[in-house]
């Protein structure tokens, strides 16, 4: 039976673009759900419960009233019970997920219903992963594995994704994908890390630098320690020319905070145990990432549902995409904005380029 549900011919006997309406329609609200996860998933909500609630007052939205597309522009972008705005988002991750199904659909359709349903599910995550990234600088492990782990059963149970004629060879495909990907975007981090692990500030002259239990203050910037410490080995240093606990004072000290220790002077501190810790300095050198392990993780997924080419493609595409939106910005004399863009975006576009029109163009290069 479930072999009859997708055969081509039982397909068929239904209008080709009712199927295309079809699949827009199950996109939007498919984005509907993305937009829940977009919501909650970087603030460890469930995306299950509570329903759909208005963040402003709470308000639990009828189904009536969660309509994709419709809803919004009803509303016209507003809670319909408090009158709060409601962020454009939410109407362009539905309309930006109705057409990636819909444009799955019109590639693959004739080919495969499958295909197109597994190349849908691979977009949907993309652009989750990309609003994600885009607000919070991180994309989430239930993305990261949970895609990985996605695009290993499918390629079981569709080794079509990878042009192989068996399951065991599209399961290899798969793995060798998010090997390769995976392995490939951490040797770029290790290497960035090495090259540009650091980052020193200059800061005005007896500029004052606090330390708090969960984040560093320089001026007019807060810097949580979870973007700075990736690694135990990464670390604050500056020269400090006075620096004051609650308890005690310094002067003509260098400090340096790691994960593990704090060490002012000679001394070795447990840094849980100081709560507070001002310093006077006018530089500051900052511990960075060429790439977060998010990008590894998030590599990984892709080659799972792309194989090895599609990893070599999206990297050198994604390069290419981020150089030119980054010399565009700064063209624009936005150059703040340039450093503020996660990679994550630039490889799910390179993927989303790979699957409608890069095989053809990896095989006409490379004849593979």
């Amino acid at each position: 039976m479930f072999h009859n549900i997708f055969n081509p011919e039982s397909w068929a006997l239904v209008p080709f673009h009712f199927w295309s309406l079809t699949f827009f329609a199950l996109g939007c609200i498919v984005g509907s759900f993305l937009n829940v996860c977009i919501y909650r998933m970087p603030l460890g909500l469930s995306v299950v419960t509570p329903p759909s609630h208005c963040p402003h007052c709470k308000y639990a939205i009828p189904f009536y009233l969660n309509i994709p597309l419709v809803t919004w522009l009803a509303l016209r972008g507003k809670c319909k019970n408090c009158g709060a705005p409601i962020s454009p988002r939410y109407f362009i991750v539905e309309l930006l997920t109705g057409i990636a199904f819909l444009s799955c659909w019109l590639a693959f359709g004739s080919q495969s219903a499958w295909l197109a349903i597994v190349y849908a599910i691979f977009l949907a995550g993309l652009v989750c992963a990309t609003f994600i990234d885009f607000e919070h600088f991180i994309i989430p492990d239930e993305i990261t594995f949970g895609g990985a782990a996605a695009g290993f059963v499918a390629s079981f149970f569709l080794p079509q994704l990878h042009h192989a004629n068996s399951r065991v060879t599209g399961i290899l495909q798969s793995l060798l994908g998010a090997v390769i990907g995976a392995g490939i975007i951490y040797a770029i981090l290790r290497l960035g890390k090495l090259l540009f692990g650091r980052q020193k500030l200059k800061l005005p002259v007896d500029t004052k630098v606090v330390f708090l239990e969960t984040s560093v203050h320089l001026p007019g910037r807060e810097i949580s320690y979870e973007e700075l410490f990736y690694r135990k080995s990464d670390a604050i240093v500056l020269q400090a020319r006075t620096v004051e606990l609650i308890d005690r004072g310094y002067e003509n000290v260098t400090v340096r905070l790691s994960p593990a220790v704090l060490k002012i002077g000679d001394e070795e501190i447990v840094p849980d145990g100081v709560p507070y810790l001002e310093c006077v300095s006018g530089e500051i050198v900052l511990p960075r990432e060429a790439m977060g392990l998010g990008d590894v993780k998030f590599m990984a997924a892709i080659g799972a549902f792309t194989g090895w080419q599609g990893v070599v493609f999206s990297l050198a595409v994604s390069a290419l995409i981020g150089s030119v939106a980054g010399v565009s910005l700064i063209l624009m004399r936005k150059h703040a904005w340039s450093s503020r863009i996660p990679y994550g975006p630039y490889i799910a576009l390179a993927a989303v380029i790979w699957i409608f029109c890069g095989k053809k163009l990896f095989h006409a290069l490379f004849g593979m």
